[in-house]
């Protein structure tokens, strides 16, 4: 952790982006335009959390004024955490550096939370790449979902700032996004809105193939069950 860079004063903020980011200047261009192109009356910051990236990445960020907040790169857990911590809005969004959100994003999520009294919430997405990815966009939109503990994805997950900080945030595990939407869940009611507001790159996919993709998951989730979240 070495500090951040802020623009402007954060007052009445609503909604927080939180994006970690580490040497992702190939894929960040595309999630900051998407949020820059938001159609929304309500007021929302971006920070991208810089994991000591080598690469263009936090030049990136001040191209579309994002807040760029500094981390030594420790975890994606603590990047998400180290956001949250210095974001101004009473909810926070987190998406990854690949991820494209849909212009309705935030009007239809927060729409979504509020009518339905919930504490967190994702949605429904899009994986990009090869067909085979969409395996795993079935699995996001179709079971992760309708689980009695809905997964919210760390690339697509929006949640009430006092319900983050009173289960402590990611916690520093495997999976460190199940381990949270479990834990989450336990407490608040979460759900996922039924509407495609995201895209996801299926580039682990690409460079895995989708059994070596399966695979890295699994024996992330059984670390994660080891210590039994």
């Amino acid at each position: 952790m070495t500090g951040d860079e802020r623009d402007g004063d954060g007052d009445d903020v609503d909604v927080s982006f939180v994006v970690p980011a580490r040497n992702e200047a190939d894929y960040l261009r595309g999630a900051l335009a998407s949020l820059t192109a938001l159609d929304t009356a309500y007021a929302y910051e971006v920070l991208v959390v810089d994991g000591d990236s080598s690469d263009a990445t936090r030049e990136i960020a001040r191209e579309y004024d994002a807040t760029v907040v500094r981390e030594a790169g420790e975890s994606i857990a603590a990047a998400r955490n180290l956001g949250a911590e210095r974001a101004s809005g009473e909810w926070l969004a987190f998406i990854d550096a690949d991820t494209r959100v849909r212009a309705n994003y935030l009007t239809e999520l927060l729409g979504f939370v509020e009518a339905n009294g919930l504490a967190a919430a994702s949605s429904y997405c899009r994986i990009t790449g090869p067909h085979r990815a969409k395996l795993m966009e079935a699995t996001i939109n179709h079971v992760f979902s309708r689980l009695e503990r809905p997964i919210l994805p760390g690339f697509n997950c929006f949640v009430h700032r006092r319900a983050f900080e009173e289960i402590g945030g990611f916690p520093e595990v495997s999976n460190e996004d199940t381990a949270f939407s479990r834990r989450l869940a336990r407490r608040y009611p979460t759900a996922y809105c039924p509407t495609v507001l995201v895209e996801s790159s299926g580039r682990r996919i690409v460079e895995d193939g989708l059994t070596g993709t399966l695979w890295h998951y699994a024996r992330l989730d059984l670390d994660r069950l080891r210590t039994e979240y």
